[in-house]
């Protein structure tokens, strides 16, 4: 256990609960503190781990009360509104979401805001941004942009003859997966008509898409089926690092892991392992920790000053910042190696 003061007074203990839905409590002797809700698509993918964690430490400092949940799977939109209305029960003052959903949640977080309720999105955004009170996040474009323009340049010439399958979230055009597939098409040089939307392009280069829900048992099995539709696939951007990890290792039960190039985005230290040892060409590092904490800043800032968060300069949302990760590097493309990456990494 582990007591800090804060902000708002009183000492603040954090303990260690697991239920279905709610992972973290917090009690405090001298007051009540303001409650803030950190509501995450799941709950054991290292990147929404790491979320928790920031959480927690600068709701520690600041003396905040953060009670965390999270839906059993990636796109559980139903866990991810009945957290909204627990909140709303006991009476919190600022929520944090990752939202599985962003149209799917648009009535439940409209009903926290009226409310009274700050309500914050981390990492994938609503759209229109302006359904939530801020965003902090990845610009999730730009990390897709970085991979797609590493690959392309590591392929050379032989890029315009690339087969290419995207490995992807749900599938369904949530915002996040939209962002991320069409900056790495982007990058790569293809046309992508609507960046709002994926799906839509005709590059004879891209011979197959699949939906991986962002797991490792997903990402192996869209894999396989990819490659039986088209064993010459040499091309892979998966939308997360346990996705790649799954593409990686169906891929060497195929015995042809050395013919595809694998890229994806996270920044995980798993991930960068896999990046130092071959496994994945490149990944765009985000900064799961950063999100979180700034979250919980923000809400103070808002019961102290009665201020809300402000966006980057000529976006939408607060960017929390990418680094493209490889031991590849292709002239005129920003990127660190692999052994900084490591020193800098999460989960």
């Amino acid at each position: 256990m582990e007591s800090t003061k804060g902000l708002f007074g009183g000492a603040r203990w954090i303990c260690g609960l697991l239920v279905p839905l709610v992972a973290g409590c917090v009690t405090g002797p001298d007051e009540v503190e303001p409650v803030v809700g950190l509501i995450t698509k799941t709950e054991d993918n290292p990147f929404f781990v790491t979320m928790r964690e920031g959480a927690i430490e600068r709701a520690g400092e600041l003396g905040v009360e953060v009670r965390a949940f999270a839906g059993r799977f990636d796109g559980d939109t139903d866990a991810q509104i009945r957290a909204i209305e627990n909140l709303l029960a006991t009476d919190a003052k600022g929520i944090l979401i990752t939202p599985s959903d962003p149209v799917a949640l648009l009535d439940a977080v409209g009903r926290a805001r009226r409310a009274g309720v700050l309500v914050i999105a981390l990492d994938t955004p609503f759209d229109p941004a302006d359904a939530v009170d801020g965003t902090f996040a990845t610009d999730n474009f730009r990390a897709g942009e970085l991979i797609g323009m590493w690959a392309r340049g590591r392929l050379g010439a032989s890029a315009a003859d690339a087969r290419i399958a995207t490995l992807d979230g749900a599938g369904t055009q949530v915002t996040v997966e939209v962002l991320r597939n069409q900056g790495f098409l982007n990058g790569f040089g293809i046309d992508i008509r609507d960046p709002n939307r994926m799906y839509d392009e005709d590059d004879p280069r891209i011979v197959g898409n699949a939906a991986t829900m962002g797991t490792e048992e997903g990402g192996w099995a869209a894999m396989e089926r990819l490659m039986r539709d088209d064993p010459a696939i040499n091309v892979v951007y998966a939308i997360n690092e346990p996705a790649a990890a799954g593409a990686s290792a169906a891929l060497q039960g195929l015995d042809i892991q050395d013919d595809v190039l694998i890229v994806t985005i996270d920044g995980g230290c798993p991930g960068v392992r896999s990046v130092a040892v071959g496994e994945i060409g490149a990944t765009s590092m985000q900064y799961p920790q950063s999100m979180a904490s700034l979250g919980i800043e923000a809400v103070a800032d808002f019961l102290t000053t009665g201020t809300r968060p402000e966006n980057t300069p000529s976006l939408d949302f607060h960017d929390t910042g990418v680094t493209l990760i490889t031991d590849e590097p292709v002239p005129g493309i920003p990127s660190i190696g692999a052994e900084q990456g490591l020193n800098e990494c999460w989960g």
